[in-house]
């Protein structure tokens, strides 16, 4: 039995309006003890000061498994087309970071 027949399929609805994205370069994780708030960001030339475009709010469970999604992810990405550079962050700013001054384990680099 292949590996893919044990995987579950899903079917998703995607609106126009979410297929096209939205952009971040900076994230603001905060968490409570039942959840994470993830504010994606978005620090741009012109702007006075960055722009939250997106808030997801998730259970620590499902946060958890993100990350570990990320991590195996980030880890076939770069089988696949070589390391990811983490050099020529922007400044950090008070509040906020930017996604590159961290590591795929999440330490600051």
């Amino acid at each position: 039995m292949d590996n893919n027949d044990n995987k579950k399929q899903h079917n998703f609805d995607l609106k126009p309006e979410v297929a096209q994205g939205t952009y971040s370069n900076l994230a603001i994780i905060t968490h409570s003890r039942s959840e994470f708030i993830l504010d994606f960001a978005a620090m741009l030339p012109g702007l006075p000061k960055p722009e939250v475009r997106s808030r997801i709010l998730m259970t620590p469970e499902h946060c958890k498994r993100l990350l570990g999604a990320l991590t195996e992810n980030i880890n076939r990405y770069e089988t696949q087309f070589g390391p990811i550079s983490l050099g020529g962050g922007a400044p950090e700013q008070k509040g906020t970071f930017n996604l590159a001054d961290f590591t795929p384990n999440g330490t600051k680099s």
